[in-house]
């Protein structure tokens, strides 16, 4: 007697079964009557047993009948929990996200966004990876990237969720001195932003156009320029999603466009549809996209 049994034989024998007769289990199956009693009579042979009693009332299924039976229940049990499960893992889904991004971005912007995000996706646990520097996500140095760039990368997936506008701002308390009028602006003290951040237009700009002796205080980090200007220090180029929630300060003039930058939200292909990078792409992208006027220095 060989026991070599497949899947289907299970399954064909908890079909007459539950079926108590050929028919029923034929149509459950999705063959004909003569499949379903060839394969009967070939599973009875190989294991050497009688699986079912035939009686005018029906199929009967015999101790090895219902054994059999029982075991094709308790699989087709385990794959449907097992299916669930899956179906669960994509309805709420979990893990670790590493994320990258700016000072700026995620102290102004971004933390009450992830506050929601946890709220909603508990199992999803962040981490936060803060700096100026891109990381590569090609070699996994992070799952997501929401970063500021005019090139974003060709390898990445993704979107653009608005223009990232600067405008040259002022303390407030020191009044409005020269709004609107570019060449009266360079007769005040200035602060800038280190040689660090040198590749950033605002600070090409203030590099072009102020004078050295003007420049009061160079910061090597956006976060830190905006509190010089609020302290006085000097006015200076500030994004506008910075400096127009802080009442210390002022707008000198409206955004320029020489300054603004795409903002972007990223991944790499391989992983854009994991249920965990899916879910937070969608819901941050989405807060984003609503604060596009704060972004953009509209309001």
């Amino acid at each position: 007697m060989t026991t070599n049994l497949a899947w289907d034989d299970f399954r064909l024998v908890k079909a007459i079964a539950d079926h108590h007769g050929l028919t029923g289990a034929a149509a459950a199956l999705g063959v004909n009557h003569s499949t379903v009693f060839r394969r009967l009579g070939q599973i009875e042979e190989q294991v050497g047993l009688q699986l079912f009693e035939r009686r005018k009332t029906g199929y009967v299924a015999t101790v090895a009948g219902v054994e059999m039976a029982m075991l094709a229940a308790r699989v087709e049990d385990d794959v449907a929990a097992f299916s669930r499960r899956l179906a669960g893992r994509d309805l709420a889904p979990s893990g670790e996200l590493r994320i990258t991004t700016t000072d700026t971005l995620y102290l102004n912007l971004l933390l009450p966004i992830f506050a929601a995000f946890r709220a909603l996706h508990p199992a999803i646990r962040l981490d936060i990876v803060i700096g100026n520097q891109a990381l590569n996500l090609s070699k996994r140095d992070a799952d997501i990237a929401i970063r500021a760039s005019d090139a974003p990368g060709e390898t990445l997936v993704g979107r653009r969720l608005a223009t990232l506008n600067w405008a040259i701002y002022g303390n407030a308390a020191q009044g409005a001195a020269g709004l609107g009028d570019p060449d009266s602006l360079f007769a005040r003290d200035w602060v800038a932003l280190g040689d660090a951040l040198g590749h950033v237009k605002a600070a090409r700009y203030v590099r072009e156009k102020v004078a050295p002796e003007r420049i009061a205080l160079k910061s090597s980090a956006v976060l830190g320029l905006a509190e010089a200007v609020e302290q006085g220090l000097g006015i200076g180029p500030l994004p506008c999603f910075i400096a127009d929630q802080r009442p210390g300060l002022v707008r000198l003039l409206p955004p320029d466009p020489d300054f603004s930058t795409g903002l972007w939200i990223l991944t790499h292909p391989d992983i854009r549809n994991a249920p965990r990078v899916r879910a937070f792409m969608d819901y941050v992208g989405g807060e984003l996209a609503k604060k596009r006027g704060l972004i953009e220095g509209m309001g």
